[in-house]
C-alpha cells in the first residue's frame, strides 16, 4: 500500500505534520508540502503551475492523507485552493479505489467548525471517488484509527 500525505500547513514540521506522524505510526509515506508548490488560483493559467504534480502523486497512491490547520474557522487557504483547482481537470469518480483520511488540526476548534471541515472533505471525497475514512483532530483519534 502506498501512502501520500499532503500537508497544507505553511509550517512543514508543525502540529499538522505531527498529527500525521501519529496517524501513520511508523508506516512509510511520501509527503508533499503544498507550501513548496506553485498552485495558482482556479482560473489562472501560468506555465510554472505545479498542480499536475500533486495530482500525479495522488494517482500513484493507494491512500491519501490530507492535512490542514484550522484558519479563519475552516480549512486553510493552501488546502482550499488545491480543492478548488480539482474542479474541472479531475473527472468525477477519478480516484475510485483510493482511501482518503483528513487531518484537521487547531488549538481549540469549535464543534461547528469541525463539522464544516468534515462536510467539505466528505463531499470532496464523494465527488472524486475516494473512500472517505474520516477526520482526525487529535492524538487520541490518530492512535485509535487503524489505517487500511
Amino acid at each position: 500500500m502506498s501512502i501520500l500525505f499532503i500537508n497544507a500547513s505553511p509550517n512543514k514540521n508543525g502540529n499538522t505534520a505531527k498529527l500525521a506522524k501519529e496517524l501513520l505510526d511508523g508506516k512509510e509515506c511520501e509527503t508533499l508540502n503544498l507550501i513548496d508548490y506553485k498552485i495558482y488560483a482556479y482560473g489562472q493559467e501560468y506555465a510554472d503551475d505545479q498542480f499536475d504534480e500533486i495530482i500525479a502523486a495522488i494517482r500513484k497512491a493507494d491512500t491519501v492523507i490530507m492535512g490542514s490547520p484550522l484558519y479563519w474557522h475552516n480549512i486553510c487557504g493552501l488546502m482550499r485552493n488545491f480543492l478548488d483547482r480539482c474542479y474541472g481537470p479531475i473527472r468525477q469518480g477519478e480516484f475510485s479505489g483510493k482511501k482518503l483520511y483528513f487531518i484537521m488540526q487547531g488549538a481549540s476548534p469549535e464543534k461547528w467548525q469541525l463539522e464544516a471541515c468534515d462536510f467539505t472533505m466528505s463531499r470532496f471525497a464523494g465527488l472524486y471517488g475516494f473512500e472517505y475514512k474520516g477526520m482526525i483532530t487529535d492524538s487520541k483519534e490518530a492512535k485509535n484509527i487503524r489505517m487500511e
